[in-house]
């Protein structure tokens, strides 16, 4: 392996998941290559109404603290392409379990503690195309080299690097990581244990042409045969439960197929004249029981696949690239304190875990029986009430999400509050450059020193905020994590001591 490598680490893939880490690495002065199988990043199943996906508050929080929020546009005029556009107001549907809405009217946010005037929003809507539009042009900016067209063929290790086969070409770089989707070539070829449960049924996503769309009812339909649903003028989401049999089979889908199973599931004489687009999907459920093998690494749907049901696929992705950059910039440039890198694992994986129940929950209580049926409509009636409705947004909008830092301030683990200080800047702001924080409401001189020992690697901001919640100081980590609070005079032992874990100290 040469000593003198053009990269400091090759990714595989150039979706969201791939595009957002290789901004990550970027923005720590590392070199990325990212190899990409297609040729052309266009495609109908990225766009409205195919590519639609909800962004949740640590996506939204991730792309804000980064300066990427403001060049979003779609959620601007679109709230819900899947919801009836004369919803409005308390009734209005924000989102669903197992197809079961919570409405706008029924989530009391006020339960959020942590939560302020000055956060950013919960969820938005955008659509695949523009978010992999604006990261492609971000890494661009920062640097990052993107090949289209060249898959990933082969790969092998040692102890010092990897070297990639693509094509007829050759790439050579300490670090690979996979972010090559559900069919994972990194995966596979990696040596990874991908464990898991098998699919329900079949789904499909399709645009068609409708003859007599009036024998279909719009929205979301749970029959006893299945489900379908009907949002934008022809565009149909089926779901088969076929245990994923036409998926696997992997046979052309015709417009006959589809409107046979249209036909079964809806219980009508339904005819499609036309099938434009289509593709098929399951409810699989398997987690990498590892995310890393040597110096290969999995982020993204390459480490986990689930139903696409409540649209967390994406989001639990992001979540991977914003957790893992800056720990694998660290160790790139030698600044990463022991266990760094180890901590990307421990505390996705148990994020991912949750999700792929949550979607395994939802399927459940959509299947074509009698038991599940009954289970359903206790859980609709459950969602008329506040508080069900509450937990089921933040659950799908991840207000919950937390690592487990081992610390007992309650705010430890979580995403720092959006503190809007009383000159009007918030602590978001002070983010873009993916530097850790040491956030002192106090201006203590003894504070400021401290944080100059760690260098480039952590910055001192202090100032009053108009909401404080009751804190002095807090330790923010590059992802926006808190990793030390206080809510009394704070003890620079156990700063040092937390910050021990996430930052190496280079001033004595």
């Amino acid at each position: 392996m040469k000593q003198d490598q053009p990269y400091d680490v090759i990714i595989s893939g150039a979706g969201p998941v791939g595009l957002f880490l290789a901004c990550e690495l970027a923005l720590s002065k590392c070199r990325v290559l990212i190899l990409e199988k297609a040729e052309s990043p266009r495609s109908p199943f990225k766009q409205l109404p195919f590519g639609v996906r909800g962004l949740s508050a640590p996506s939204i929080e991730a792309l804000y603290r980064r300066g990427l929020l403001e060049e979003l546009e779609i959620h601007k005029r679109l709230k819900n392409p899947h919801v009836n556009s004369v919803q409005q107001g308390p009734r209005r549907q924000v989102g669903h379990f197992a197809g079961i809405p919570f409405l706008e009217g029924n989530i009391d946010t006020s339960q959020w503690k942590h939560r302020l005037e000055s956060s950013t929003e919960t969820n938005l809507i955008s659509e695949m195309e523009e978010i992999e539009t604006i990261l492609t042009r971000r890494s661009v900016a920062l640097g990052v080299e993107i090949k289209r067209g060249l898959p990933l063929d082969s790969f092998y290790q040692t102890n010092d690097g990897v070297t990639v086969q693509s094509g007829d070409q050759t790439f050579q770089s300490p670090w690979l990581v996979g972010c090559d989707g559900a069919r994972s070539v990194v995966r596979k070829l990696g040596g990874f244990e991908f464990a898991g449960t098998e699919p329900e049924f079949t789904g499909y996503s399709t645009k068609v042409d409708i003859a007599d769309p009036e024998k279909l009812s719009p929205g979301r339909n749970l029959t006893e045969r299945g489900m379908y649903l009907q949002s934008q003028p022809g565009f149909i989401v089926i779901q088969d439960f076929d245990g994923g049999a036409f998926h696997s089979s992997e046979k052309q889908i015709t417009l006959e197929h589809v409107q046979e199973v249209l036909r079964r599931i809806s219980n009508t004489d339904v005819t499609i004249s036309a099938l434009h687009f289509a593709t098929t999907w399951t409810d699989r459920a398997r987690q990498a029981t590892s995310y890393s093998n040597g110096r290969i690494l999995l982020a993204g749907d390459a480490a986990h696949i689930h139903s696409p049901l409540g649209g967390q696929g994406l989001n639990l992705g992001l979540g991977d690239a914003m957790n893992l950059g800056w720990k694998l910039a660290a160790t790139i440039h030698k600044k990463a304190p022991e266990g760094l890198l180890d901590s990307y694992y421990k505390e996705r994986h148990p994020i991912g875990a949750q999700v792929l129940d949550w979607s395994r929950a939802q399927v459940m209580i959509m299947k074509p029986n009698p038991q599940a049926r009954a289970l359903n409509s206790i859980i609709r009636d459950l969602m008329e009430t506040r508080d069900a409705a509450t937990y089921m947004a933040a659950r799908v909008w991840g207000i919950f999400t937390h690592y487990d830092l081992g610390d007992v301030h309650p705010l430890v683990g979580y995403s720092v509050p959006n503190f809007e200080f009383e000159d009007g800047r918030r602590i978001g702001e002070f983010m873009q450059d993916g530097q850790g924080i040491l956030l002192d409401f106090d201006t203590k001189t003894s504070l400021k020193t401290l944080a100059n020992e760690y260098g480039d690697q952590v910055k001192y901001v202090s100032g009053r905020a108009k909401e404080q919640l009751g804190l002095s100081a807090v330790l923010i980590r590059p992802d926006g994590i808190i990793a030390w609070a206080s809510d009394n005079e704070p003890d620079e032992q156990s700063i040092r001591q937390a910050a021990s874990l996430w930052f190496t100290q280079f001033i004595s």
